[in-house]
């Protein structure tokens, strides 16, 4: 993966629901994010954000898919697949899921990707995030696509 290219602070759940929303309208079918970071280290928030902002709708239910491991959303032109990989563990099971499917037409929000061994998308969008005392971290690694894709990002 290529180092860090954007470091942004995230102040709180609205900085968070703002920085999702820009990435979502710079997503389209074969994007795949990979969500990193400890438990409450604000994952599922910008999932949900950025899901939300796609969809416009504000108020979708975006339930974690923690126990499903992955929630499908239709955005119109293509789906959103928003997984959980937390409880699998062997990455194998991973197949039985569609992903590699998933990866070729969808917009992909994967949280735990570790989980996905050697399958890990090589062309994906690395969002670390990281808790504070008082906000959270988000930094954001890839290729080049990526820096050119979200180099207007304001942060």
């Amino acid at each position: 993966m290529a180092p860090p290219f954007k470091r942004i602070l995230l102040a709180d759940a609205d900085a968070t629901a703002a920085m999702a929303g820009h990435i979502a309208m710079a997503l389209g079918a074969g994007d795949t994010l990979l969500l990193q970071g400890d438990i409450g280290a604000g994952k599922t928030t910008f999932a949900r954000a950025l899901i939300r902002a796609r969809l416009k709708s504000p108020k979708e239910d975006v339930p974690s898919p923690t126990f499903t491991l992955v929630q499908t959303y239709d955005a119109g032109d293509l789906e959103i697949w928003h997984c959980d990989l937390y409880r699998l563990t062997d990455p194998q099971e991973v197949l039985e899921l569609g992903l590699d499917d998933a990866f070729i037409g969808a917009i992909c929000l994967i949280e735990w990707p570790d989980r996905l061994g050697p399958d890990l998308p090589t062309d994906a969008l690395l969002c670390h995030f990281s808790a504070q005392t008082d906000h959270h971290v988000l930094t954001l690694s890839g290729s080049a696509r990526w820096q050119d894709l979200l180099g207007d990002l304001h942060v």
